[in-house]
């Protein structure tokens, strides 16, 4: 069981939490990309990362017992900031369809390039599962 934080007086935010307390096994993945179980990239288009990088973070959390409504946190790492704001309502449909309207608490950073070249994405998950 979670509970989202949000300080008194503040705007609730859009599309994230400020702040999530929570009490259970605590799961932490590392950052995962857009390839598949075989680590092979299907494709290099953004959106389609983001897909596949969420599919793996919830495998892994799923994993360990957990469901996407146990993440408390995701930080997101991308290459490209412009393309990424560009792209945020396709984005937004995938990120609900696959942990539908759960906003754990969230960062994203532009970064100059991920380890893996074809990498456009790359997203580290805390979850709580309950006991």
């Amino acid at each position: 069981m979670h509970e989202i934080i949000l300080p008194e007086g503040w705007v609730r935010p859009s599309g994230f939490a400020n702040g999530v307390a929570a009490r259970g096994r605590l799961v932490f993945t590392g950052g995962q990309i857009g390839w598949d179980s075989r680590c092979r990239f299907q494709t290099t288009d953004l959106v389609e990362q983001v897909r596949q990088t969420l599919r793996n973070v919830i495998d892994v959390v799923a994993a360990a017992g957990g469901r996407p409504e146990h993440i408390v946190r995701l930080t997101w790492y991308v290459t490209d900031k412009r393309q990424y704001l560009a792209l945020r309502k396709p984005i937004g449909v995938v990120y609900r369809e696959l942990m539908g309207y759960h906003y754990p608490a969230m960062a994203v950073l532009e970064v100059r390039s991920l380890l893996e070249e074809a990498a456009r994405v790359e997203i580290e998950a805390t979850a709580v599962v309950p006991e």
